[in-house]
């Protein structure tokens, strides 16, 4: 047994009893009544550091929920790595969906289960006991830095500005994040790409009020079906979106890079069987890991309006509401795609219902080299830990924030990622195996190791 696995067996009870109390604090930052639990993350997180080794935490004010930032610094010739962390999480609704309460983290089957297992507390929690290990056997080799928000799951909105004005404060020579997943358990990869993303919430109303169905439908435009047809029109029957100039900035990837694209193991009987459907859809002429990776996308999140209580109620809705995405590829800019889609969406609607689409947030794409140090450094220890050289993979999903870092701060962000595809981030269920979790904490000092010797 090495020194690090030794930790962790010595410690590992310790470990999870920190990580529930983190759990436990229903830090849910798209709810403004859960305020008080980003503070009390906030205060959470802060003791973490401190009590892993750091010289200094504290909690920062932004223009909406605080940013715990915390740092050691043992020689300012040395390099320096910045981790970033999210405290917040997203909703758990549908709650009867849930096997146990999701704020009362369980162990059962060899994993965690709770709102945030995986995104991001489990994941973020793994960097806070790396660093213990690292400075109590004195063997940190570079300086750390933290900076863990509460927005993360909303989009970032104050961050970046945060960013901008501790700029000096946050300088760094890369930025570590696990936030992402591998492509299986035994099949280690980094995420080398993002998309990006664009929200929407569009409000469809008709008459001034509900109306008797009987009375007036047929006469009068129902909100629910006009803004179902609208929908209908924003996918063609290819699988492509039909809003004029949407795909104008899309870098088409090469077929060389397809091809290695390729090689990363994907089974689609098993991806099917995973999630209980019997035929996978999309964009003609790619692959599934190819339109979740390197190709847009359009989605509604959410959708409702009329009566939809128990029961039947017959009733014209007076408006109708949806909530809809699209997750862009690098070099599609957000704005542009946000404007591009109120733009259409609002000229196609019929005159018989006012139609206003509002954008809530959204993101731009990245995508970070593999022949930088870093992510030579994190590929050596995933190596060491796995025993196998880790896959370069892009992801379908966003982190908003990490484009704007290497905007505002001038550094690339190396994505090393320990969650799974079964980890049901986002879902009910949300659970974290405990090998990745203590394999995520066997790596990470590895990464430190290597890039310092790097540096």
């Amino acid at each position: 047994m090495n020194p690090i696995e030794k930790y962790i067996e010595e410690n590992k009870d310790r470990f999870l009893d920190e990580l529930f109390g983190l759990i436990r604090i229903p830090s849910i930052s798209s709810v403004v009544a859960h305020k008080p639990e980003m503070y009390k993350a906030a205060e959470y997180w802060k003791k973490i550091l401190l009590d892993a080794g750091a010289d200094r935490a504290e909690i920062y004010e932004t223009a909406g929920n605080p940013v715990t930032y915390g740092e050691k610094i043992i020689d300012s010739a040395l390099p320096t790595v910045l981790v970033y962390g999210h405290m917040d999480v997203m909703p758990v609704d549908p709650v009867n969906l849930w096997t146990t309460p999701p704020f009362e983290p369980e162990i059962r089957d060899g994993k965690i289960w709770a709102r945030g297992a995986d995104d991001d507390k489990g994941q973020g929690f793994m960097h806070a006991k790396a660093f213990e290990y690292m400075v109590k056997t004195n063997t940190l080799p570079c300086n750390v830095k933290f900076m863990i928000e509460g927005e993360e799951e909303v989009g970032s909105p104050n961050l970046g500005q945060w960013c901008r004005d501790h700029k000096e404060m946050l300088k760094a020579d890369v930025i570590l994040v696990s936030d992402t997943s591998m492509i299986a358990r035994d099949t280690p990869s980094i995420t080398t790409g993002l998309r990006g993303l664009a929200y929407w919430q569009v409000e469809v109303t008709g008459p001034d009020k509900d109306l008797h169905s009987g009375l007036f439908g047929g006469a009068v435009a129902n909100p629910i079906n006009e803004l179902a047809k609208l929908i209908a029109q924003m996918v063609d029957e290819n699988g492509r979106l039909t809003i004029p100039g949407f795909y104008n900035d899309v870098l088409e990837v090469s077929a060389e890079e397809r091809e290695l694209l390729a090689r990363a193991p994907f089974d689609v009987e098993k991806y099917k069987k995973a999630i209980n459907v019997k035929e996978l859809a999309g964009e003609k002429g790619y692959s599934t890991t190819e339109r979740t990776g390197i190709r847009p996308t359009f989605d509604v999140c959410g959708i409702w309006g009329g009566y939809t209580g128990e029961g039947a109620k017959t009733v014209l809705p007076s408006k109708a509401f949806a909530k809809i995405s699209c997750r862009l590829v690098p070099n599609q800019d957000h704005l542009k795609i946000a404007k591009l889609f109120k733009e259409h969406f609002e000229r196609i609607a019929p005159k018989s219902v006012k139609v206003e689409v509002a954008s809530l947030h959204g993101g731009q794409g990245y995508v970070c080299p593999i022949d930088v140090p870093a992510y030579q450094a994190a590929e050596k220890a995933y190596q060491d830990v796995y025993g196998k050289r880790p896959v370069p993979f892009r992801s379908g999903g966003s982190i908003p924030i990490i484009s704007t870092f290497e905007e505002v701060l001038g550094i690339k962000t190396v994505l090393m990622g320990f969650g799974l595809e079964s980890d049901a981030i986002h879902s009910p269920n949300e659970n974290y195996p405990l090998e990745q979790f203590f394999n995520g904490i066997k790596t990470i000092p590895l990464f430190y190791k290597y890039f310092a010797e790097m540096g």
